[in-house]
């Protein structure tokens, strides 16, 4: 069996698939990023953390062009994604996206949710589309529950089938925006277990998230973000063992 860790180091020399330089983003006079730089490779997983209000989630959002900059680039994949003409089918098509509410149909079975994306947005054929379906609702843990609509599953169970709808349109990076936030803490374990399954598997991955001990696991890097800032970033095993930032050693304090 090959090391992931191996795989990981060798894609580290190509070009990195999302790069982000220099990103600001105004909300009428409000800067809410502040100059953003930086960047992941292929096979990486990152994770932003900071307090609430600090810019997460605009940033995460702007990768995905759900939310246009105000001046800098982001990149994913070759796709200029910062630019105002930006071809957004094709970028959906290289990146998913799963939020911290479910959005789920909740006139659609968990598969028809699924399939619904490639059907209709990439009109792709109909049995192929169901045979990926079903592999991926056996891959996030949820085999038995095709035919089952949204408001029968548990929120732990909704986020899974999320997660496997983004992964239909088969993206080359996954964005994670706080996706256990809404979550009891029982069903909190199970979508982790999912995202980490994905990480091991070699997706790259952008979180941002609360879970402090998933982070320090599963990243490659984190990034901690302050007033619209990356005031820290590093390995989690010294970001977490020794931060250098007075406002990073106050913030891990509070959360650890």
């Amino acid at each position: 069996m090959s090391d992931p860790n191996e795989s990981r180091d060798k894609t580290r020399a190509a070009a990195p698939i999302v790069e982000l330089i220099e990103v600001h983003k105004y909300f009428d006079a409000l800067e809410v990023l502040k100059g953003i730089s930086f960047s992941i490779h292929k096979g990486e997983v990152a994770c932003i953390i900071g307090p609430s209000g600090s810019g997460k989630s605009t940033l995460i959002r702007c990768i995905n062009a759900l939310i246009p900059v105000t001046s800098g680039t982001i990149r994913l994949g070759g796709i200029e994604v910062s630019d105002p003409n930006v071809d957004k089918l094709a970028l959906r098509r290289r990146v998913g996206m799963v939020f911290q509410q479910y959005n789920l149909f909740p006139h659609k079975t968990a598969l028809q949710n699924i399939m619904m994306a490639p059907r209709q947005v990439l009109k792709e054929d109909a049995a192929e589309v169901e045979e990926r379906a079903r592999r991926l609702i056996d891959k996030v843990g949820l085999t038995g529950k095709e035919d089952v609509y949204p408001g029968e599953l548990s929120g732990g169970q909704q986020q899974r089938v999320a997660i496997a709808r983004s992964l239909a349109m088969r993206p080359d990076v996954m964005l994670f925006d706080e996706v256990t936030a809404a979550l009891d803490p029982e069903t909190v374990q199970e979508v982790l277990s999912t995202i980490r399954d994905l990480a091991h598997d070699g997706m790259t991955c952008i979180l941002v998230t609360h879970e402090m001990g998933f982070a320090r696991e599963v990243a490659d890097h984190i990034y901690f973000t302050d007033a619209g800032l990356i005031v820290e970033h590093g390995p989690p095993e010294t970001f977490f063992s020794a931060p250098e930032d007075e406002r990073t050693r106050r913030f891990l304090s509070q959360v650890l």
